[in-house]
């Protein structure tokens, strides 16, 4: 297990030392976005279960539901919403 966590640092160091200024900035950019989308899906995934509890529709607050809303977005609402009626 250590080996493979040495591995993984080796591999991200190696491509930061590759990468110029602009890129790591774009990068650590697109990052930062992707974590506040997760946090805010996560925020969201938390109302949705408190307001679906009021009419017995409740979501899912997990990881993958967590990454399905942060990545899709509207359709990701969509497609838990409708794991949560029809299953």
């Amino acid at each position: 297990m250590k080996v493979i966590g040495v591995a993984i640092i080796g591999v991200v160091l190696l491509l930061l030392l590759m990468m110029d200024k602009k890129q790591i900035k774009k990068m650590t950019e697109k990052l930062s976005v992707f974590w506040f989308r997760l946090a805010f899906a996560f925020l969201a995934l938390f109302i949705l279960n408190i307001a679906g509890g009021f009419v017995g529709i409740y979501f899912p607050v997990n990881i993958a539901s967590g990454f399905l809303l942060a990545i899709l977005g509207i359709p990701g609402f969509a497609a838990l919403f409708a794991f949560a009626v029809f299953l």
